[in-house]
């Protein structure tokens, strides 16, 4: 039974973290690689997972889905690689924009792969709430540039990856998605580490030690949440983490949001609950 007060619930916590971890992105990109970046993001998930193995041992993982299972891997990490890369690349609004754009995606993509309904409701909370991202991101004229690509890309792909957690939550519960996801990433993202490594500081690692555990909260929490309700149904709640971003903003760097931003940020709130039935079904 589908319960998306609770699937929201969840999901809006998960666009918190993510918001956090695009601050942590911002920090450490200075200075440490992508490659690195995405590689320790995911060694820690999989060390997330060491108690649980040890107390319990491998039967909490098993798994006859393997192959769905490489195949959110491969949408997750395609999308984690081009959101740092914007992120550290773009301007910081633009950046924001494209990777929680994903909400726009995944209703669409539900609709195609799941066959799950795709009602005016929907398409109209959808296309309130990337209203409400474009008036507090306030673009640039960067989004004109190659690299903005990238960001499209992002959301894109984390899109696809929501929908791929939805499509194995009849089966697989969420920590055993996030296992295998940390797991595969890292494994593959170890390959261009190899050409692509360099040393880091005590404070550089501990940053990358942050990020990558509230990631793997924020997927715990989101392929949960995802299990709970229909993607196209709470998706636009994941437009919350621009409105967080903000608030870490103004407390972090001391930006101030304007009338625009303000706006912007009731579009977003309005579109997330006006998203959620009112009724559990």
């Amino acid at each position: 039974m589908d319960k998306p007060m609770q699937g929201a619930a969840l999901l809006a916590l998960s666009a918190l973290l993510f918001a956090l971890i695009g601050v942590g992105v911002r920090e450490v990109s200075g200075s440490v690689n992508n490659e690195s970046v995405v590689f320790f993001r995911n060694l820690v998930g999989v060390l997330f997972f060491l108690p649980l193995i040890l107390l319990k041992g491998v039967r909490p993982l098993r798994t006859n889905r393997l192959a769905s299972h490489l195949g959110r891997t491969g949408y997750g990490l395609a999308a984690m690689y081009c959101f740092f890369y914007a992120i550290a690349h773009l301007p910081l609004a633009d950046a924001m924009l494209f990777t929680y754009s994903a909400p726009l995606f995944t209703p669409l993509i539900a609709w195609w792969w799941l066959k799950e309904p795709l009602s005016k409701r929907i398409l109209a909370t959808t296309g309130f709430g990337l209203v409400g991202v474009l008036l507090v991101a306030k673009p640039s004229a960067a989004l004109l540039d190659s690299q903005a690509l990238i960001g499209l890309a992002a959301s894109i792909m984390a899109a696809f990856a929501f929908v791929s957690i939805r499509e194995m939550s009849d089966t697989e519960p969420a920590y055993r998605i996030v296992f295998y996801f940390s797991l595969f990433s890292a494994l593959i993202s170890a390959i261009p580490l190899a050409w692509a490594w360099q040393p880091l500081s005590d404070h550089q690692l501990s940053l990358l030690l942050g990020i990558g555990l509230l990631a793997t909260a924020s997927q715990l929490i989101m392929s949960k949440a995802y299990g709970l309700a229909p993607p196209g149904a709470i998706g636009p709640v994941a437009y919350l983490a621009i409105v967080f971003a903000g608030a870490i903003a103004w407390w972090r760097w001391g930006e101030t949001p304007d009338a625009t931003s303000l706006a912007g940020a009731a579009l977003i709130f309005a579109a997330s609950l006006l998203s959620i039935s009112r009724r559990e079904r």
